[in-house]
This record gives C-alpha cells, sequence and structure tokens, in this order.
C-alpha cells in the first residue's frame, strides 16, 4: 500500500537488492612471532623465529629431531616462556589456556569410561546432562558415539586418539597444536585420522599448528609449510592445491620433493 501511494506521488521505486549476509570470520587467531627465541640455559633452541599466521590457517612445522619443533609448539599454548622476543595471539601477549593440545600420546584417564574422558575438555557451565549432551556430540563428530560407555583400555590407539581429539574440541579452541598426534598409528589409520582431523578443521576453521616429522603428512593437511633447522625458518612454502587432497599426485610430489631436498641437503644434522 506504502508503495502504490508513492507510485501515484512520481516517485520511482528500485527493485528491491538482495542482502548481503556477511562473511563469517574466521574461528581461529592470528599468530605474530617477533624474533623470537628460546634458550635453556646457554643451549639456544630456537633463535629469531619470525613468522606471521593467519586466522584459520593449517600451518606444518617440520624438520629434523631436536631441531625446535616441540620448543615452538609449547610456546604457542603457553606450556614455556620465550627467551626473547614477543609471541602475539590476535595481538595480545599469549597466555596459558588460549590454545589446546593434541599429543603423540592420548593421555586419557584410564579410571574414567570414553564419554567422561571427552566432559573433561568441556567448560564447566551448565548441567550435568548439557554437558553429557556435548560429549555424546563430539564423540558422534569423530565416530565414536557408540563407544561412550567403554574403557579407554579396550579401545583400539586409533580410536583412543579420536577420544583425545574430542576432548580437545570440546571447548571449541580456536588454536589446536598437534604435537605428532598420529605418530604412534598404523599407516592407514593414520591416513583416516588425517581425513577426519581436515574435515572437522573445514567445518570449524580453528587455526591449527601441527609438528609432525612425515612430511607426506603435513602437505594432506596444511595450507602451508614451513621446515625449522638450527631454532631457525629455512623454508616457508605454501601449498596451494585444493582439498581433499590427492595422495600420490605429481603436485604432491613436487612439493615434497622441495622439502625433502631441504631436510635432507648434504652437511644438516641434528641440531639441540
Amino acid at each position: 500500500m506504502i508503495a502504490t501511494t508513492l507510485q501515484r506521488q512520481g516517485v520511482t521505486l528500485e527493485p528491491a537488492r538482495p542482502v548481503r549476509q556477511p562473511v563469517m570470520p574466521h574461528h581461529g587467531v592470528t599468530l605474530d612471532l617477533q624474533n623470537l627465541g628460546k634458550s635453556f640455559g646457554a643451549n639456544p633452541v630456537l633463535r629469531g623465529i619470525d613468522l606471521k599466521v593467519p586466522a584459520g590457517q593449517f600451518l606444518a612445522v617440520v624438520g629434523r629431531s631436536g631441531c625446535g619443533k616441540s620448543t615452538l609448539l609449547r610456546l604457542l599454548v603457553g606450556l614455556d616462556r620465550p627467551s626473547i622476543g614477543q609471541l602475539l595471539i590476535s595481538g595480545r601477549p599469549a597466555t596459558a589456556g588460549v590454545a589446546r593440545i593434541m599429543f603423540q600420546e592420548p593421555r586419557l584417564l584410564p579410571w574414567a569410561r570414553v564419554l567422561a574422558n571427552v566432559e573433561v575438555g568441556l567448560t564447566p557451565v551448565g548441567g550435568a546432562a548439557e554437558r553429557r549432551a556435548q560429549a555424546l556430540q563430539l564423540l558422534a563428530q569423530v565416530g565414536l558415539a557408540d563407544r561412550a560407555r567403554d574403557w579407554p583400555a579396550v579401545l583400539s590407539g586409533g580410536q583412543r586418539q579420536r577420544v583425545a581429539l574430542a576432548r580437545a574440541l570440546a571447548s571449541e579452541p580456536r588454536l589446536l597444536a598437534l604435537d605428532e598426534p598420529l605418530g604412534a598409528l598404523d599407516a592407514l589409520t593414520r591416513i583416516e585420522m588425517q581425513d577426519l582431523l581436515a574435515a572437522i578443521w573445514q567445518q570449524q576453521r580453528f587455526t591449527a599448528v601441527l609438528v609432525t616429522h612425515d612430511v607426506a603428512e603435513a602437505l594432506a593437511l596444511a595450507d602451508r609449510v614451513i621446515v625449522i633447522e638450527g631454532g631457525r625458518i629455512a623454508l616457508d612454502l605454501d601449498v596451494p592445491l585444493a582439498r581433499p587432497r590427492q595422495r600420490g599426485s605429481a603436485e604432491l610430489a613436487a612439493l615434497e620433493g622441495r622439502i625433502l631436498d631441504q631436510l635432507l641437503a648434504p652437511g644438516r644434522g641434528d641440531h639441540r
């Protein structure tokens, strides 16, 4: 009726334009490492790391044993403090509790059932029934809803890591640190877990930092791979390939070759 009145008064109405839906920001945090260094006594492990990670990026960190990979991860999650330099998370100094971490071992509570192990990761809000429902939903997400009442001891290694992943995701982390969480799994289970992790990351878009010795795993999961040598970044490589990644493709093989060339160059040994 209002439109008809305006038209009689000679006002031309433009057709309605579709409303643009706002672009949802990444759930993840940004990371800004500025001249970051870490020493243990007189032994420098990280030396002047400069690195910027956009929100929602999946970053993989590879390198020889003792190069500083796990030390970098511990700094990111607040388990250690840098000796020099600055670490900012979304523009603020890093503090413990911002990130969640998955280790190579599931570290489940053997005296608690699977469901209770996942509930441990939930923030302490809501009633018992609500928390139980949330934990069940997380178990369903990792394909273990039917094992909620089981004890961790009766699960396979891959299933225990799925429970650990559900627990890590329980608090809806904006930064998920992964310290070789799939290293102890058999080859086929490892690939299944890689696919599961990639699918959950694509859905939630937290910032992920994976430490791994497996170059193929890094390329299967990450948007970007950095190689650390002697406590410094020796290679910073984008992985501009569509998902899901085609294992064995020529493109992945070429990227893997570049990383291995860096890692296996003559004269490069373990660094402490």
